[in-house]
């Protein structure tokens, strides 16, 4: 991957994303997420190689930059948060593709997301609370967006919410998870106990 055509296309290649030349000047070309209009892929020329601008997690943003000796403090860019790649032959593309990836992670992290992603961590065979996925999911006084997220969950095959219950270790009611006993269901299914509509959170908890 050393040409921006293929740069962009892989950026393009993501969810809900579009390009932009924002600065009437052909050689700053942008991905951003559709919505928020947030960029996560900078592209453009300097001293006769393609940049790229990527938004990096702190924890890996040294990595990157001591791994690579491509991999510099962004240019015109918030350095604590954003890298630059030079497209000079040296990184494998795989890692290009994977910096790339990390930053639209980034760019597009939500409550939901972050919420849905801390579900995904709950063992087959216990249960968390909704406490503990708000916990999970970096503050646990959104315990009430947990539910919002979970009934809207758009990919419960991925996504087991069933293996979430209230505090007491109560189950959800009819309208959750396909009706008046799926949740319970699913839970017997996943090796989990439910004794007059309740779990034992000392039993099944995580």
């Amino acid at each position: 991957m050393q040409t921006r055509e293929e740069v962009l296309a892989y950026g393009l290649s993501f969810p809900d994303t579009y390009q932009e030349a924002p600065f009437h000047d052909d050689n700053w070309q942008l991905v951003r997420v559709k919505g928020s209009k947030k960029a996560f892929l900078w592209t453009y020329e300097k001293d006769g190689y393609i940049n790229l601008n990527v938004k990096t997690d702190p924890q890996w943003r040294d990595f990157w930059r001591n791994t690579y000796a491509a991999v510099l403090p962004a240019y015109h860019q918030n350095k604590e948060h954003w890298n630059t790649i030079i497209l000079d032959g040296t990184i494998p593309e795989n890692d290009i593709k994977r910096m790339i990836a990390e930053s639209y992670d980034l760019v597009t992290d939500s409550p939901s997301k972050r919420i849905y992603e801390a579900v995904k961590k709950i063992p087959k065979g216990r249960v968390a609370t909704y406490g503990q996925i708000a916990e999970l999911a970096g503050d646990r006084k959104m315990a009430r967006a947990v539910g919002n997220a979970l009934h809207k969950n758009p990919d419960p095959d991925h996504v087991p919410c069933f293996r979430v219950v209230n505090a007491k270790g109560e189950l959800s009611g009819a309208f959750a998870f396909g009706g008046a006993g799926a949740q319970e269901k699913l839970l017997l299914e996943d090796g989990v106990e439910v004794v007059n509509g309740r779990v034992d959170l000392k039993k099944y908890g995580i």
